[in-house]
C-alpha cells in the first residue's frame, strides 16, 4: 500500500510522524503521571474526609454516652428520678417539687453541652416519655429509629430526622437504660445537636458530588443519601470487613470503619470522580489539535516548496510521452532542480534518438525473420523437380499422382511468392483449396470443408499465407473422418475471418504454446508454418490493430478468429 502513496502524502505522513510521535509520547507520559497524581489526590482527600467524619461521629457518640451516663442511675439526676418515681400518687406537692428540680438539672446538663439536642426519659412499658427539654413529635417511638450500633447497653441511632417538634434536621441519638432499682423499663433518650450533624455530613473536601452511607456492624445500610441506588435496611453490596474501597454500578465508594464496628461510606458518581481528570484531558486534547494544525501547515509549506519543481518534471515527462518539445525552458530558481531538469531534457533527446534507431533495427529484423520463414518452407529447386514428376505421371497414366503433384506445385509457387508482396482473399482461397486437395490425397480421409466469402472482400489485400496455417491447425489437432471445417470471411469496418472445426479441441496451455512456441508447433505441422507465423505476420504488418483469437472446448472443437484492419489506400481492385 505504501508503494502507491504520492510524494505529497508521504511528506505529510513523515512530517506528522516525526512531530506527533514525540508529542504523543509526552502526552501519554503526562497523562499517566497526572492521572496517578489526581487519583492519589482524590483518594487521599476522600479518605481524609471520611476519617474526619468518623472522628467527629465518634466524638458525638462519646458525648452522647457521657451525657447519658450523667442522667442514668446512680448519677445524681438518676437518683432523683428514682426518688420521684417512688413517691406516692397522693404526694403531689413533693412530686411537683422533684420534677422542677429534675428539669433544672436537665437544663443545666444540656446547657453545659451545646451539642446536645432533645433529651427526655422514655418509659418503654407505657410508651410514654417525661422531663423532655423541648416539644416532642407525636408517635415518638425510639425502637423504630435506624440502629447504627449497639454496645455496652446503649443503642445508637442515626442519622435520622429529629424527634423534636421544632426541628426537621438530621441528628444522631442514643437510648440508654437508666437501671433504676425499682423499675427496669426506664431509658434516657438523647439527640445530638442538628448543627453538629449537618457539619459532619457536609464535611466534604472532595469538591464534587460526595454522598454518605452509614453501615452498622453487619454491613446493613442504616442511613443513605442515595436511596435509589443503595436501599436502606439492605446489606451494602459486596460488603467485606477488610475492603475499604471499590466500584459499584456507576459509583466509586470508600469506606472508613470505626473502632466500634460501624462504618461510614463515601459514595461518588464516576462523572464527578473523573471530572478533574476529564478537564485536564480536554486541555491536552486542545493543545494536541493546535499542534496538529501547526504540523499540517508546516507539511503543506514543505510540499509547496517541492511542488513547483515536481510539476516541472511532470510537464516534461508528459511532453516526452506526447513526442513534443517545450519551446521555453522553465526555471525553478532552485539550482539542484534546474540542473536535474537540464539533465532530463538531454536524456529525453537521447531517448528519442535511441527509439528511432531501435525502431529501424526492429523493422529490419522482423522483415528478415519473415523472409527466412518464407524461404524455409522448401528449396526453390523443388518446384522444378515437381514439374518433372508431373510429366512422368502424365506419361505413365498416373492421374492421382498427377493431381497431387500439380496441386503441390501450385501451392509452392504461391507460397514462394515475392517477399513483402501482398495477396488477396481470392488468391488465399485458391491456395487453400490446393492445400486441402493435397491433404485429402495424402492422408486418404474425407472431411467436409465449407467456405463462405463475401463478394466485396474477394479483392481485399491481405498478407500472404494467412488462411492455410489456420486450416492446418484444425487438420493436425483432432479432426476425424466425419469432421468439418468452416471458413467464413466477411467485411465490416475490417476483414473478419473465422475458421471453425468440430475436432477434439485444445486446452489453454496448448493454445498458448501454439501462439508463442513455434519450435513445439513445428514438430506436428507438416509445412513448418503455423499459428505463430500468422501472429507475428499480423503484428509486423498491422501492430495492435489486428487481432488473432482462439476459442476451444475440449471434445467439441475450436474456432479461430482473425481481424485484419482496412488501412487507407490499401484497397485492391481486380
Amino acid at each position: 500500500m505504501y508503494d502507491y502513496l504520492t510524494l505529497k502524502k508521504r511528506i505529510f505522513i513523515i512530517f506528522l510522524c516525526s512531530t506527533l510521535i514525540p508529542f504523543i509520547c509526552i502526552v501519554l507520559i503526562s497523562y499517566y503521571t497526572i492521572y496517578s497524581i489526581l487519583t492519589n489526590k482524590i483518594q487521599n482527600g476522600i479518605q481524609s474526609n471520611l476519617r474526619q467524619v468518623e472522628l467527629s461521629l465518634e466524638s458525638t457518640i462519646s458525648n452522647l454516652n457521657h451525657v447519658s451516663q450523667q442522667l442514668a442511675f446512680p448519677g445524681s439526676v438518676g437518683k432523683k428520678l428514682d426518688q420521684m418515681l417512688s413517691l406516692e400518687p397522693s404526694q403531689t406537692y413533693e412530686r411537683s417539687q422533684m420534677i422542677s428540680t429534675l428539669r433544672d438539672e436537665l437544663s443545666l446538663v444540656t446547657f453545659t453541652n451545646p451539642n446536645i439536642g432533645l433529651t427526655l426519659y422514655y418509659f418503654q412499658n407505657d410508651h410514654t416519655y417525661d422531663l423532655e427539654n423541648v416539644g416532642v413529635k407525636d408517635q415518638f417511638t425510639p425502637e423504630k429509629l435506624p440502629l447504627l450500633a449497639q454496645y455496652s447497653g446503649i443503642s445508637y441511632y442515626g442519622p435520622h430526622i429529629s424527634n423534636s417538634r421544632f426541628d426537621n434536621n438530621f441528628v444522631f441519638s442514643a437510648l440508654r437504660k437508666v437501671d433504676l432499682p425499682m423499675r427496669d423499663d426506664v431509658f434516657v433518650y438523647i439527640e445530638s445537636g442538628f448543627h453538629l450533624t449537618q457539619n459532619i455530613l457536609n464535611n466534604d473536601q472532595f469538591g464534587g458530588g460526595n454522598y454518605h452511607i452509614f453501615l452498622d456492624n453487619n454491613g446493613r445500610i442504616a442511613y443513605t443519601e442515595l436511596p435509589n441506588s443503595f436501599v436502606k435496611d439492605t446489606i451494602f453490596p459486596n460488603f467485606s470487613s477488610d475492603k475499604t474501597h471499590g466500584m459499584q454500578s456507576e459509583f466509586y465508594w470508600f469506606r472508613q470503619a470505626s473502632n466500634q464496628g460501624w462504618s461510614i461510606v463515601s459514595v461518588i458518581p464516576k462523572a464527578d470522580y473523573n471530572r478533574e481528570m476529564n478537564q485536564w484531558f480536554l486541555q491536552i486534547l486542545l493543545f494536541a489539535l493546535i499542534f496538529l494544525g501547526i504540523s499540517l501547515l508546516m507539511a503543506w509549506l514543505l510540499w509547496k516548496m517541492v511542488y513547483v519543481p515536481l510539476n516541472g518534471f511532470n510537464r516534461e515527462i508528459k511532453l516526452m510521452a506526447q513526442n513534443r518539445v517545450q519551446s521555453v525552458n522553465v526555471k525553478t530558481k532552485i539550482p539542484e532542480f534546474d540542473f536535474l531538469l537540464n539533465q532530463f531534457r538531454q536524456m529525453r533527446e537521447q531517448i528519442w534518438e535511441l527509439f528511432a534507431e531501435v525502431e529501424r533495427k526492429e523493422k529490419r529484423r522482423v522483415d528478415l525473420e519473415v523472409e527466412k520463414l518464407l524461404y524455409q518452407i522448401n528449396p526453390h529447386f523443388l518446384m522444378n523437380t515437381l514439374d518433372t514428376v508431373h510429366w512422368l505421371a502424365l506419361m505413365n497414366g498416373q492421374d492421382e499422382i498427377d493431381r497431387l503433384v500439380s496441386s503441390l506445385n501450385k501451392l509452392l509457387h504461391y507460397n514462394l511468392g515475392k517477399l513483402g508482396e501482398a495477396s488477396t482473399i481470392n488468391e488465399e482461397i485458391e491456395a487453400l483449396k490446393q492445400y486441402l486437395t493435397l491433404q485429402q490425397i495424402r492422408y486418404d480421409f474425407k472431411f467436409d470443408v465449407q467456405m463462405h466469402v463475401d463478394e466485396e472482400v474477394w479483392s481485399m489485400p491481405v498478407p500472404r499465407f494467412i488462411l492455410q496455417p489456420l486450416v492446418e491447425n484444425s487438420l493436425y489437432h483432432g479432426l476425424s473422418d466425419d469432421g468439418y471445417i468452416r471458413v467464413d470471411v466477411s467485411l465490416t469496418n475490417a476483414i473478419l475471418i473465422s475458421i471453425q472445426d468440430n475436432g477434439s479441441g485444445m486446452s489453454e496451455e496448448k493454445i498458448h504454446n501454439l501462439l508463442n512456441n513455434p519450435e513445439m508447433e513445428n514438430k506436428k505441422v507438416g509445412m513448418g508454418i503455423g499459428l505463430n507465423y500468422v501472429k507475428r505476420m499480423l503484428e509486423s504488418q498491422y501492430g495492435d490493430k489486428a487481432e488473432l483469437r482462439i476459442q476451444s472446448v475440449i471434445g467439441k472443437g475450436t474456432t479461430i478468429f482473425v481481424t485484419i484492419p482496412i488501412l487507407e489506400g490499401n484497397r485492391r481492385h481486380d
